[in-house]
């Protein structure tokens, strides 16, 4: 059994890591929220990077307006922006060193052919477990690359072992690497990093210590937990927040706008109104509107509470929406 344990984070460096793949909603405002109240009220440091390494999905502009949107906010952080794509070498670096290392190996499988299957069983995600087709078959890329007649990914080789996470709100989690994750890419095909070993990476690179970000994230810890482990890299301490919804219930989501803050900015809503209802969110007694500055030395992330949030009809009245959270017309 091996185990990471979230007591490690005294002189603590946060992030705010938005990718930009769409616009960000009130969920997103939420989560920020939460991580920038958490470093800033221990005299933390917190930087900021733009995941743009997903080319297919990333929209012209999105960058941009994610800045606007975070200030708009009242966020801040500490040095420039990094774009994650500007560092693409070091994630190669890092899949180099695993490969050589026996670590990781290269994987001619498509999606189709792995979901076909039949032994590939199913973990606690959602996602198919990789049956490990490619393993030891391989000597370099090169070589499946001929084999294959089409670009090949990289894996990591999933060690035999328990991973046991410690989650500041979500509790202790555990989870057979073997079965329950399965050898995952960290390289696409074509080269390009996939997001667990550029997460990895970059926040090594930037010294995060603690992570705050949406419980639908709390299955890439184990993933990210062994390739800290491979790579020689500190363990974070992590936090996952309670998701928002919207009056149906429904998640928020980038691809329909949904509460979108660029569209409450066109609506002219009040940046201190949604700090205020985050606040209240949380359990902090907030007037109708208040800086997020002002709330520094009040927050607390013990006393955050695990459930969902649902945007009311009062909620989008009071941002000035006469429209119901996820209705984009």
């Amino acid at each position: 059994m091996v185990s990471t344990e979230n007591t490690q984070c005294t002189a603590s460096v946060g992030r705010l890591a938005p990718s930009p793949t769409g616009r960000l909603h009130l969920g997103h405002a939420r989560s920020f929220l939460i991580a920038w109240w958490h470093a800033r009220s221990r005299a933390g440091r917190i930087v900021l990077r733009l995941e743009d390494l997903d080319i297919e999905r990333v929209k012209p502009g999105i960058i941009e307006s994610t800045i606007d949107d975070l200030r708009w906010l009242g966020l801040d952080w500490d040095g420039e922006p990094y774009v994650q794509s500007s560092g693409i070498g070091e994630i190669h670096a890092a899949a180099t060193a695993l490969v050589d290392r026996g670590l990781a190996y290269p994987c001619i499988c498509t999606r189709k052919e792995i979901q076909a299957a039949v032994s590939a069983p199913h973990g606690e995600s959602t996602e198919t477990i990789y049956p490990g087709t490619c393993r030891g078959k391989f000597a370099s890329l090169a070589q499946a690359e001929r084999a294959a007649g089409r670009p090949a990914a990289l894996r990591f080789a999933v060690p035999n072992q328990r991973v046991r996470i410690e989650d500041g709100l979500q509790g202790v989690r555990e989870f057979d690497a073997a079965t329950a994750i399965g050898d995952f890419p960290i390289l696409r095909r074509l080269g390009m990093p996939a997001y667990q070993l550029a997460v990895v990476v970059d926040d090594a690179r930037q010294q995060v210590t603690e992570i705050v970000r949406g419980v639908d994230l709390l299955e890439s810890c184990a993933r990210q937990w062994l390739l800290q482990q491979a790579l020689g890299f500190e363990h974070p301490c992590w936090w996952h927040v309670p998701l928002v919804t919207d009056v149906e219930g429904r998640r928020l989501a980038k691809r329909s706008d949904d509460v979108s803050l660029a569209r409450l900015r066109a609506a002219g809503t009040d940046p201190q109104r949604i700090v205020a209802w985050v606040a209240r969110s949380l359990g902090i007694e907030a007037p109708g509107r208040v800086c997020a500055a002002d709330l520094v030395s009040r927050f607390d992330i013990t006393r955050v509470p695990c459930a969902e949030v649902r945007i009311t009809a009062a909620d989008l009245k009071d941002f000035g929406l006469a429209q119901t959270a996820g209705d984009p017309n």
